[in-house]
């Protein structure tokens, strides 16, 4: 936990700051570290609004905490129609986690964040059930391993193999269903919890400031083109209660609540743009022999309708330095946008503007919103029967229930208007790159290196050209990454008078609009 001497009291009013970081998750506490080694002159301030960093999505039991390298998801290999196997998103979600690595070595290196004990290697396995499930994560692995970033894939039928990689999987299984599964032994398990407040720390360190019990409740746009926040002071003592406090550029960096945040900014480009609340519950044990004979994550196939989130999975999980199975999701229903936030999360987001787009996907998933019922419909032994489907011995005296962090499905018009989910992580940047926001939901965390990478280019587009070196010596892989591999929104970087057409800076106009950026 960060501790109180680290954290302000609270800003004067009218106080002025380069850079506010709205949430104190690994979004935030990524972009900030960015920012302040490229341009260490630059003020930076964090509000959080509750007592700790790393509360909602960050925290390690609100998330299943897998280094998403698609080594063994299955949603992000889809089968095409001819019953070929689609790998793109697959390679570009792998090298942007490797993206997120080569960041957190250079931060160990520099000893920026002090130990790895975020990291811990954990195999990734997909384990199938069924002749039909079999064929297809055969073609799976045979197409996936002739590619260089999953060419240590192994693949078996064998259930003496598939049981020396995890033995729960196949003690007590009835010896007659087929059942498949690959193994990357170079998958991970991390501790997005403990890599936050690592980053936060360093952070504070050099010169940043963290407000926590401290809520963003509205931006508002000013002439000169910077932001006023007006900020409340949740904590019980609190002298005054409410301040304001301008930045030259903001991250909303909020989980569930950036969307209402990023609507109060009132920024065109969060225009048709929506978000429906799922919950979710896991089951978690840390009975020493269960443990002792489970050492990988290890994900399955989706039911019909269910969203990406809602894969099932049996992971080992560590979360400060104790081993724990966890198996999961099951998903649940909160209006709210946030674990600790308001009920009326999901009604004060709707606007006119974006009622169409939600109606819209909701008809167009009929499916989903039915797995959706299903799942708040079934009974607790019901439930228990997925986890005995992966582990055929699995007994509830053993397993307590613990509710997940809420995720927020993003929704969003398309080409006709009309709504549709988006799934992934998205993107959201005011035109003149002043304020940006993060929506969405998994491969999330994972990817959080590189989606910053990809922030600052859309927001700082004339200074990007300087930064991209410094960005691509720490992270190699920057420069190996195609431009169209990417799983964040690819909204093209906006035009500004900075630039000339063939990307040239026009110094004049540059310096004569100083005071409307940073």
């Amino acid at each position: 936990m960060v501790t109180s001497s680290a954290t302000t009291a609270g800003a004067p009013t009218g106080a002025d700051v380069d850079v506010v970081l709205i949430g104190g998750g690994i979004m935030s506490a990524t972009l900030g570290t960015l920012l302040q080694q490229l341009e260490p002159s630059w003020s930076i301030r964090i509000y959080e609004r509750l007592d700790d960093v790393a509360q909602e999505s960050s925290n390690p039991w609100n998330n299943a905490g897998t280094g998403h390298a698609a080594l063994c998801e299955l949603n992000y290999t889809p089968e095409r129609k001819d019953g070929s196997i689609d790998i793109s998103k697959a390679v570009a979600i792998n090298e942007q986690f490797e993206i997120s690595r080569e960041l957190w070595q250079h931060l160990l290196a520099t000893g920026r964040i002090k130990d790895d004990s975020f990291l811990s290697n954990t195999p990734h396995m997909t384990f199938v059930r069924g002749e039909k499930n079999v064929d297809y994560l055969r073609r799976r692995y045979e197409t996936l391993r002739v590619h260089p970033l999953f060419r240590d894939l192994e693949y078996s039928t064998d259930r003496a193999t598939v049981g020396r990689w995890a033995p729960l999987l196949t003690t007590e299984r009835d010896a007659d269903e087929p059942i498949a599964a690959t193994r990357a032994t170079s998958g991970t398990d991390v501790d997005f919890g403990n890599l936050t407040r690592q980053l936060v720390d360093g952070l504070l360190a050099n010169g940043a400031e963290l407000n926590l019990q401290h809520e963003v409740k509205s931006l508002k746009r000013t002439k000169d083109g910077r932001w006023r926040l007006r900020v409340k002071d949740r904590s019980w003592n609190a002298r005054n209660r409410t301040s304001t406090v301008t930045a030259k550029f903001v991250f909303v960096g909020a989980g569930g609540g950036a969307l209402p945040l990023l609507q109060s900014a009132g920024i065109p480009e969060i225009k048709g743009f929506g978000g429906f609340p799922i919950s979710g519950e896991f089951l978690r044990t840390d009975n020493p022999e269960l443990v002792a004979q489970h050492q990988a994550k290890v994900y399955g196939k989706a039911d019909v309708g269910a969203p990406p989130m809602s894969v099932p999975h049996l992971d080992t999980r560590v979360v400060d330095g104790k081993t724990y199975l966890m198996f999961g999701p099951y998903a649940g229903f909160s209006p709210k946008y946030l674990k600790k936030g308001k009920y009326l999360g999901l009604i004060t987001s709707l606007r006119a503007n974006n009622v169409t787009s939600m109606l819209g996907a909701g008809l167009k998933n009929l499916d989903l919103t039915q797995y959706l019922v299903g799942q708040l419909m079934a009974a607790p032994e019901t439930k228990f029967q997925a986890l005995q489907q992966f582990m055929p011995t699995a007994h509830p005296k053993d397993w307590e229930k613990l509710t997940a962090g809420q995720r927020v499905q993003v929704i969003k018009r398309d080409a006709d208007g009309k709504g549709v989910l988006q799934f992934g992580t998205e993107i959201v940047t005011g035109a003149e790159g002043s304020i940006a926001g993060l929506l969405g939901a998994s491969p999330g965390a994972s990817t959080a290196a590189s989606a910053m990478v990809d922030l600052l280019e859309r927001c700082f587009p004339w200074r990007f050209t300087k930064w991209r070196a410094e960005l691509a010596s720490v992270m190699p892989s920057l420069d190996g990454v195609p431009a169209d591999a990417s799983t964040i929104d690819a909204t093209p970087v906006p035009e500004t008078p900075y630039l000339h057409a063939d990307g040239v800076l026009d110094a004049a106009v540059y310096d004569s609009q100083a005071d409307s950026r940073i």
